[in-house]
């Protein structure tokens, strides 16, 4: 069962052992999806940290950790939250994910406390208080 879509920062922060890494821990045991724009960010910062390619794969493959792929109606989702974010600035990343969670009617994982103030139809759960 899946219950939750993390942002790329929450899964940043697990691989990192950050706070809020624990809970990131339990939403992947519980089941939790990503876009493939979201993991192509975090397998990104993992290669500019130096992370060689066969490395990266063991870290990022996770049982219960569901990858989606970017698809016409996430695109066109992430295009229409533009005009409602547009004053906080998010990132085509940031709009990707919340097009999942909001396409999938599942809470979305951050570390982004701006996200809070969002009213775009989305349950957002930042892991740092």
């Amino acid at each position: 069962m899946v219950g939750y879509v993390l942002d790329a920062s929450a899964l940043l922060a697990l691989l990192q052992g950050e706070v809020g890494s624990q809970r990131v821990a339990v939403c992947i045991k519980e089941g939790a999806l990503i876009s493939a724009v979201n993991f192509a960010e975090v397998a990104t910062k993992l290669c500019e940290a130096g992370m060689p390619e066969s490395v990266m794969h063991e870290a990022l493959d996770m049982p219960g950790l569901m990858i989606v792929d970017f698809d016409s109606a996430l695109a066109y989702r992430a295009a229409l939250l533009r005009l409602t974010t547009k004053h906080i600035r998010l990132s085509l990343g940031d709009r990707v994910c919340l097009a999942l969670g909001g396409h999938m009617h599942l809470p979305v994982v951050t570390t982004d406390r701006i996200w809070e103030s969002l009213t775009v139809g989305v349950d957002v759960q930042v892991i740092r208080s």
